[in-house]
């Protein structure tokens, strides 16, 4: 068998089209995960076992179902629902787009919000006793010590989400997107060179995971520049 990688040069613009479609499904999924995590983290710690039970059954569904299951559940699942067809979110629920970004952000936001609990529950708690001698309210609390300084001791462990959530992409395909996997197949089945496409794709795949992995260790030794790191466990995907 000989290997024909003339193939890729060829059609190497489409798999660039496809990566960047892998970007914007990252990007997006990343940035309101972590806004959706971030109260759903101070829900978790709270003593209050209402508050703390919600946020508990949210990140235990997340973590504990395949996300091609989510994503099935959102693309196939909601176009049954007649209230659904006839709502204003209908066109957007509606397109595969979408409905990748809404899975990949429940997923994602399930493991963040686990991770900003244990670097919050990770803080020295010498340093909150602190902030209440001073006479800080909870809020100025958090809003000027503890969330700074669980910034710092987050950063590996959210960089290693960013990039479990790219490989995790790859399931956007699924549904019709032509994401970097998508357009991979696509062509695969038009040239019938499965490993030399499928090589590229894993190629670009690690580029940019290796590009993800320099920015955090940037911003991690620049946060950290001060401070003694601590480090957090990172929930397992599987």
């Amino acid at each position: 068998m000989e290997l024909d990688f003339s193939v890729v040069i060829e059609y190497f613009p489409r798999l660039l089209t496809g990566t960047w479609m892998t970007i914007k499904l990252v990007l997006l999924s990343i940035v309101l995960g972590a806004i959706v995590a971030l109260p759903i983290a101070l829900a978790r710690i709270s003593k209050n076992w209402f508050i703390s039970g919600v946020p508990f059954a949210f990140i235990f569904f997340f973590r504990g179902t395949p996300l091609l299951v989510q994503i099935f559940l959102v693309y196939y699942g909601a176009s049954q629902f007649e209230a659904v067809r006839e709502s204003f979110l209908w066109p957007m629920l509606r397109e595969p787009f979408w409905c990748a970004i809404i899975a990949f952000t429940l997923n994602t936001s399930a493991y963040t919000a686990e991770i900003f609990r244990g670097a919050i529950q990770a803080i020295p708690e010498g340093e909150v006793e602190a902030c209440k001698v001073m006479g800080m309210t909870k809020m100025q609390m958090y809003h000027r010590i503890l969330l700074p300084r669980a910034f710092g001791i987050v950063l590996p462990a959210y960089g290693n989400e960013i990039i479990l959530m790219l490989k995790a992409s790859a399931l956007a395909s699924t549904i019709t997107l032509l994401d970097l996997t998508g357009m991979a197949r696509t062509i695969i089945a038009r040239t019938y060179t499965p490993i030399e496409i499928f090589l590229a794709a894993g190629a670009i795949y690690l580029v940019i995971s290796i590009f993800v992995i320099y920015i955090f260790r940037l911003i991690e030794k620049r946060q950290n520049r001060y401070l003694g790191t601590l480090s957090i466990k990172v929930p397992d995907k599987g």
